[in-house]
């Protein structure tokens, strides 16, 4: 990276008005007047048209702007990658920042760029500063690649990992009762609250506004330095739901970009608050220009973000990467609001219909302030391999909850029309 990358990298031209439009804006752009319909939105998809695809969220397949950018940089990199390496890799990282801050409404030197939500995860939890006489608390509900992390971390510190579950009965849960328990819960060595926005076991959204505050009461009786930290897994709002950084509340959020993002295979970020960084350490060594010449003893300018070091170096998917900023763009220009209010109208639809069925049992909540865009259910007599292996002989196509208890998935989105929807409840009442 020359001097002009690194600057751009490191956040001294960062909001400075100085940061080049990169080809990926120019391409969502031009297709603006395309996505003024949700027909033109589906048509930027390359979708087997003979299956109705209710497992969009799993992993995206890539919109148009993004197969554009990706081949370009592709390209670049195919006809001489050193040049091109060297010449785009500041300008384009920034790009990716930029169109990644505005979309969370933050500081684009306040965001590491990963591969995935697993390896973000990985990255955050391995490199907590804890001793022996703190603890972590997660929930029963969270993913594996949340609780093994934290399990790691535990083991190399000696610091508790504490797992509660925030309700008693998915059917019942409400608002109240999750902040209840979760305050209720918190003791003196607790340092860092780990939680998931959206559970893919269940559906379940949480509601991590009103959790942030119930930590910002309890930490206007502490030190800073025992300030209660609330880190957020949050790949399964990311994209569906319209809120900001600011709106959460939250101190880190943890995200794949290839889900609800729609964004190139093989993306992610970590976003945390100033004042929370500090708190994680690196593990894998940045290839910031900085980090290069103070290890050949050039005494820096200016201190490292820990963003940037927690950024792990070496060589990437380039072509993906520098694309992910399309799929942010791509996101703008439909509209943050317009994207929510359609996967909640879909989703919507959908759970009404479930809930209706005497054959089935939904476990997601109908309520829209603790549910987003996965639908899990079971139904009678069958298991849940069944019911996936079912609908997929009526071209539909589910997924099932990777946890101890199984349930069959389905999740309306932007890939899906309001007539898939209704296809696939006739299909879920036929297995009745």
């Amino acid at each position: 990276m020359d001097r002009r990358g690194f600057l751009i990298r490191t956040g001294l031209f960062l909001g400075a008005g100085a940061l080049a439009v990169g080809s990926a804006k120019v391409l969502v752009e031009s297709s603006q007047a395309e996505l003024m319909n949700w027909d033109a939105v589906r048509n930027q998809f390359i979708l087997d048209q003979d299956h109705i695809h209710m497992s969009g969220f799993l992993l995206a397949p890539h919109p148009q702007p993004v197969r554009d950018a990706i081949e370009t940089h592709r390209r670049g990199l195919d006809e001489n990658p050193v040049n091109y390496l060297h010449g785009n890799q500041g300008r384009l990282e920034a790009n990716v920042l930029r169109a990644a801050a505005n979309y969370l409404g933050v500081n684009p030197t306040d965001i590491a760029l990963t591969d995935s939500t697993t390896m973000g995860l990985g990255l955050l939890y391995g490199g907590l500063q804890l001793n022996e006489n703190q603890e972590i608390l997660t929930t029963t509900h969270d993913h594996y690649a949340t609780e093994i992390s934290l399990r790691h971390r535990a083991e190399r510190t000696g610091a508790r990992v504490r797992q509660i579950s925030l309700y008693q009965d998915i059917q019942s849960v409400t608002i109240d009762e999750i902040v209840s328990t979760l305050v209720r819960n918190i003791r003196p060595e607790t340092r860092i609250v780990a939680v998931t926005w959206v559970h893919s076991s269940t559906g379940l959204k949480l509601p991590i506004r009103q959790m942030a505050d119930a930590l910002i009461e309890i930490n206007a009786n502490r030190d800073e330095v025992d300030h209660v930290l609330l880190s957020v897994d949050g790949v399964h709002g990311l994209g569906v739901e319209d809120v900001t950084m600011a709106d959460l509340g939250c101190d880190f959020f943890v995200a794949g970009c290839h889900k609800w993002m729609f964004g190139p295979r093989g993306t992610g970020l970590v976003w945390g608050k100033p004042e929370a960084w500090p708190i994680a350490q690196p593990t894998i060594p940045t290839f910031d220009s900085q980090a290069y010449q103070m290890w050949m003893q050039v005494i820096p300018t200016r201190p490292i973000r820990p963003s940037v070091q927690m950024t792990p170096g070496g060589f990437h998917s380039f072509e993906h990467r520098w694309a992910l900023d399309a799929a942010f763009e791509m996101h703008q220009s439909i509209g943050k609001t317009n994207i929510a209010n359609r996967i909640h109208t879909l989703n919507r639809q959908l759970k009404e219909a479930l809930a209706q069925m005497n054959h089935i049992r939904l476990y997601t909540p109908v309520d829209e302030s603790l549910s987003s865009g996965i639908v899990c259910f079971d139904v009678n007599r069958l298991h849940a391999t069944q019911v996936v292996a079912r609908l997929d002989q009526q071209s539909i196509i589910a997924t099932i909850t990777p946890y101890a208890t199984l349930y069959a998935r389905l999740s309306p989105s932007l890939l899906t029309s309001p007539e898939d929807v209704e296809s696939t409840i006739q299909a879920v009442a036929s297995l009745a």
